[in-house]
């Protein structure tokens, strides 16, 4: 933040350094290289007593001289201007710690400059013997100075010790000199050989024309193959996080990757080829390509090098935009606009501005606005302001290659708004869902004459679905609706025998294979197609339900109802007509209704891009489950993507545990909602139940909003049972990290809790069995928890009935859930397509919306006098 940034977009990127830099690494290695070049090829001369080859190398010289001190001078120079304006803090760093290296190569330079300029101009005019010592003398000097500028230059990947001493031969003889300067010493020499192929080709007497070519070609086969030896040398001194850099499925480090092995093979083949007497016009043609190929191989070398070192321009030490991880703290705390001492733009006021500048600042080094390098405008074209936000915030945590964001949340909001406002021209927003009131009947109830009373409930409160079909499938639809009847009386009983109870969905949902594309594609995902409309357990949208021994209820699992009724509308809560008869005689016992809450509105495309799916409301779209298995290929190396394309899409517990579904998964992978919501996390930090509404279908202007109880009523949101997302996911990866998985360790790195002091203090649990306890609020019967203090972060049930979705009440018989509703949706809620849409049990029983018994409305169940005592709940 020392010094002022050279305002760059379409050239932005590195693209000066990259190409000043590009031809000029490849001439300084021909320095080198041919520096060896002349007095060998001067001595064959003399000991063959060669007037023709004598007079190539004079030749030879000249060129050798123009391209060298001429054009190798002007982009050295060149290259120390650009690095000075784009990247002037790392350019001091390295003139501070090195300037007695810089010094004793600049007196090498000078030394090469004079040697070379005598050897030319004296080359007829010395004495044989003299002429050859300045030669090598020549040749002592360039080496000593590509050995001086490998140790620097190898410095800032590889620093080793100097990070704790900050000494100057720490930094010099770090752990990639030695096998960096074999490397660089062989591809000089390779480059000396492919440019006396150019040079050859004017020979005009045949046989020392030939002579050249076989000796250029051993010149440029045998170092291409000690080449590729150091470079597994210098690969196997990288630090490991270096090496994990590079084995990243990025689309440029893995066509480099390729590059390198094809390229020198090619030059090998076609160095060996220059060998057979060819016509001349094939071996100019040869010749060219092969010198095309060495800026290949040098480029391809040094671009993995510079991939290897990303975030960072020195590793460990100092950003690729010039910040350094020391001051990020700083930074976060009282941001990174204040500390710009050359920008009269202070504040987040004006997002705009600052946003531009902080583009500027962070951005620029890496990346250009519709430049040849590294766009940032493909990169960026997807996320709406809140996914380019999230994004932002997960830089340098799970994704190695870029730096974190350095400021503050409003700092970090302003970049991602000038990105998408500026740079894309602005993103619409989701469109505000108007709450509807649907027909609802509530079904009768004679409290003087029914003899039953019928509960049933959806066990989760929301199902969601990802209906992205044809790429991937996390939730397919697949609800369950469960009930308990019960027998009114002076002792109320449960009725699970002599009984039989069916389930039908309301008009309008009977035929979902027609709206939805799941039937098309559930066979290459799950290895069986079940018939349109039914689903994956054998239920359709109506039927029997089957009894559950264990929670001593009715129950229909795995219902394949989806949001999407046949005139086209979205309504995530479609109404089930739930039917006791008597199973000798048919007779209808009781009737009730219960929703079955299942919604697509999973905001996947507020990262991934894509329009929604159905209409503007929801659903996954195909751009947008394309995009996710992009980025699951590119960061965990799979092949999704491809297997989508080729018609068969994945099952995500095929790969990965899930308890919900008894998947056990690949050994070592972390088990689904860990995996999902540790990765996540570190996208959105600092964010409250907000950053749950961006993947859950619980927007507050949203057509869903999956938390619509009597929580939601009191403003005890999310945060206050499943705590923060950072809370959240950690719990989940410590269950796993002490099963012993290593994805853990990597998504827990930069996450902190926010509830408790600690990661220490985290309790581990496993997701679906072990959740929220309800008794960590509510710790006495009839007395509401403070509102302010309640939080049940932490305190986790250990599954099976102590589960709410699973518990009875005090009896052991009627379950807590039938009473008082779904989790997200107890009674009373509020629903966004018709207010009381979730509130049928309590309208229907006792002509409130309050839990079953509530306000002294015992006898729903108990005929004649109510009981003096509450047996249901707890003391």
């Amino acid at each position: 933040m020392e010094y002022p940034i050279w305002e760059l977009t379409t050239f932005g990127g590195g693209f000066f350094i990259a190409l000043v830099a590009v031809f000029h690494v490849f001439v300084a290695h021909f320095a080198v290289g041919g520096g060896l070049f002349l007095p060998v090829f001067e001595h064959m001369a003399y000991k063959r007593d060669s007037a023709p080859l004598l007079d190539y190398v004079k030749k030879h010289t000249k060129f050798f001289l123009l391209t060298t001190m001429v054009f190798g001078g002007m982009t050295g120079v060149g290259i120390w201007f650009t690095i000075s304006v784009i990247a002037p803090q790392s350019t001091s760093t390295l003139i501070h710690t090195f300037v007695f290296g810089w010094a004793t190569e600049w007196v090498c330079f000078l030394a090469e400059i004079a040697a070379l300029l005598i050897y030319h101009y004296r080359f007829d005019k010395m004495k044989r013997r003299d002429h050859l010592i300045v030669g090598w003398l020549y040749f002592v000097f360039a080496w000593l100075s590509l050995l001086l500028i490998n140790g620097i230059i190898g410095f800032m990947l590889t620093p080793g010790a100097w990070l704790e001493t900050g000494s100057f031969w720490d930094g010099f003889f770090n752990p990639s000199f030695w096998p960096s300067l074999f490397f660089r010493t062989f591809m000089a020499l390779m480059i000396a050989g492919l440019f006396g192929f150019i040079t050859a080709h004017r020979i005009k007497d045949d046989e020392t024309r030939e002579a050249v070519y076989r000796c250029c070609a051993r010149w440029t086969a045998l170092p291409v193959v000690l080449a590729v030896l150091s470079g597994w040398w210098y690969l196997s001194v990288l630090p490991p996080e270096a090496m994990a850099r590079l084995s990243l499925k990025a689309a440029r480090i893995t066509a480099f990757h390729a590059y390198i092995p094809g390229i020198a093979a090619g030059l090998f083949a076609l160095g060996v080829a220059m060998m057979i007497r060819l016509p001349r016009e094939a071996r100019i043609a040869l010749s060219v390509i092969l010198l095309g190929l060495g800026l290949g191989f040098i480029g391809s070398f040094e671009f993995l090098r510079e991939a290897a070192r990303k975030p960072y321009v020195i590793h460990d030490y100092m950003y690729s935009n010039q910040i350094m991880p020391d001051k990020m703290g700083q930074y976060a705390e009282s941001g990174v606009l204040s500390a710009m001492k050359w920008t009269r733009v202070k504040t987040t006021d004006d997002p705009m501005a600052a946003g531009k500048v902080l583009y500027q600042a962070q951005c620029a080094s890496c990346h250009s606005i519709g430049g040849p390098m590294n766009d940032i405008r493909p990169l960026t074209e997807k996320y709406p302001i809140i996914g380019m936000d999230a994004k932002l915030n997960g830089l340098g945590k799970v994704q190695p290659m870029m730096p974190p964001f350095a400021g503050t949340p409003a700092e970090r909001l302003a970049l991602a708004t000038y990105i998408v406002n500026s740079i894309h021209g602005g993103k619409p927003g989701n469109i505000p869902f108007a709450a509807v009131e649907l027909p609802l009947d509530i079904p009768p109830f004679d409290p003087d004459k029914d003899e039953y009373v019928l509960l049933s409930w959806n066990n989760l409160g929301m199902h969601c679905i990802s209906d992205s079909y044809s790429e991937w499938v996390l939730l397919p639809p697949a609800n369950d609706i469960y009930a308990q009847l019960i027998k009114r009386g002076s002792t109320p009983e449960v009725v699970t025998e002599g009984v039989k109870l069916t389930y039908s969905v309301e008009p309008g949902f009977e035929n979902p294979a027609a709206a939805s594309d799941f039937w098309d594609n559930v066979e290459s995902i799950f290895g069986a197609r079940p018939a349109d409309n039914v689903g994956l357990s054998g239920n359709g949208l109506s039927g029997a339900m089957h009894h559950n021994e264990a929670l001593q209820c009715f129950e229909a699992g795995l219902i394949p109802v989806e949001p999407y009724p046949a005139d086209g509308s979205f309504n995530p809560f479609p109404v089930f007509t739930v039917r006791a008869h008597d199973a000798a005689t048919g007779e209808l016992l009781a009737e009730t209704k219960t929703v079955a809450p299942t919604s697509t509105e999973m905001g996947c495309k507020n990262c991934h891009g894509g329009p929604w799916k159905h209409g503007d409301l929801a659903g996954i779209s195909k751009a947008t489950g394309h995009d996710v298995l992009m980025a699951h290929d590119r960061l965990s190396n799979t092949e999704l993507a491809a297997a989508a394309d080729a018609g068969k899409p994945m099952l995500c517990q095929s790969c990965h545990p899930d308890p919900v579904l008894g998947a056990e998964g690949k050994p070592g992978l972390l088990n689904l909602p860990a995996a999902v919501h540790g990765f996540h996390a570190n996208f959105l930090t600092d964010r409250g139940s907000e950053a749950c509404a961006y993947c859950h279908p619980n927007r507050p202007d949203g057509p869903t909003k999956c938390l619509r109880g009597v929580h939601d009523q009191a403003d005890v949101g999310c945060v206050r049972c499943h705590g923060y997302l950072e809370d959240h996911a950690l719990c989940l990866l410590k269950h796993e990290q002490k099963a012993g998985k290593p994805g853990a360790d990597k998504l827990m790195r930069h996450l902190a809790p926010r509830t408790v002091a600690s990661v220490d203090a985290v309790n581990p649990r496993l997701p679906w069995m072990q959740e929220p306890d309800c008794s960590t609020c509510h710790t006495e019967r009839g007395i509401m928890p403070d509102k302010a203090a309640a939080n049940a972060y932490n305190t986790w049930t250990s599954g099976g009935d102590t589960l709410y979705r699973n518990s009875p009440d005090e009896t052991g018989a009627v379950m807590c859930i039938a009473c008082h509703n779904s989790p997200h949706a107890n009674y009373p809620a509020v629903n966004k397509h018709g207010k009381n849409r979730d509130n049928i049990a309590p309208l229907q029983y006792q002509g409130n919306t309050r839990a079953i018994g509530a306000d002294g409305n015992c006898t729903v169940c108990h005929t004649g006098q109510a009981p003096d005592e509450d047996g249901h709940h707890p003391e």
